[in-house]
């Protein structure tokens, strides 16, 4: 009886954690209330997507008739949208760490939320560049239709995307967004919500770095195309918390290099790489 007490304490010890306890209630908060926004978002991403298309097309739809007007505002608002999707479940491990954090201090729940704002305007200030690109896709969708530079712009951007994997700066910004611990002590702001704003914001911006060159396909495929921005959602999802998402990149920058370049070479599979049916190859 005394050996088999001796061997149930330390697990009578662990279940009795109380942090290891927090940290799981935390993380499960956390994983429903991240996740529950991102399916809402994804169920708006998804009612919407007809309607959007034209208004958000890539380079692949660049030929197509754009009917829909364009508006600034309405595709800011797509893009936040779009982001709380794809991003916010890459998020649960930062959110769920600092919100560790801040209950251990005895705080409530508004610096996370001042957290998750900080991080969430980094993606919505990002926005900017995909809505200036796509306005001068408008102002060229009537005359560059076939146009060879197209297919060769689209290729050199899947190449960029896939070359920027290998780079020094999207593994540094893959190891602060693999380790939220970390990340909250060398950037430690302090207390209070203006402190985890600021934490937001230095978190986003590493995340940007570590994401911008693959959302960028969307550009090539169109920014409103379903099967892409799941396959990227999940690869963002990967890196950041798969336990070999370390290797993701090489593989994928590989690929993308292969196909940028094939792109670029046989003209027709650009359409088809949107879920386009392709039209006749340019004289």
């Amino acid at each position: 009886m005394t050996g088999r007490g001796a061997e149930d304490a330390p697990r009578a010890a662990v279940r009795a954690d109380p942090l290891a306890d927090l940290s799981r209630r935390i993380t499960l908060g956390v994983t429903v209330w991240l996740a529950g926004a991102a399916a809402v978002a994804w169920v708006l991403v998804v009612r919407q997507q007809p309607g959007m298309t034209g208004m958000a097309a890539g380079l692949a739809q660049v030929a197509a008739p754009m009917a829909m007007p364009f508006s600034g505002p309405v595709f800011l608002g797509m893009w936040v949208g779009m982001m709380v999707a794809m991003m916010f479940p890459t998020a649960v491990p930062l959110v769920a760490a600092h919100r560790l954090v801040v209950r251990r201090r005895g705080e409530g729940a508004a610096p996370t939320l001042a957290l998750v704002g900080g991080y969430l305007l980094v993606w919505t200030a990002a926005g900017l560049l995909p809505l200036a690109a796509l306005t001068l896709f408008r102002q060229l969708a009537a005359p560059a239709g076939g146009a060879p530079w197209l297919t060769v712009t689209a290729g050199a951007t899947l190449v960029l995307a896939g070359a920027y994997q290998f780079t020094s700066w999207k593994s540094i910004c893959l190891g602060t967004c693999r380790s939220p611990f970390a990340f909250l002590a060398q950037h430690d702001f302090g207390g209070g919500s203006r402190a985890a704003w600021r934490a937001g914001l230095a978190q986003g911006t590493y995340c940007l770095g570590c994401c911008w060159a693959l959302m960028s396909v969307l550009l090539v495929v169109g920014l409103m195309n379903l099967v892409w921005m799941v396959a990227l959602s999940l690869v963002f999802l990967a890196e950041k918390v798969w336990r070999h998402g370390w290797a993701l990149p090489r593989i994928i920058g590989t690929a993308l290099i292969a196909l940028g370049v094939v792109v670029a070479l046989y003209p027709p599979l650009l359409p088809l790489l949107a879920g386009l049916t392709p039209g006749p190859a340019p004289m």
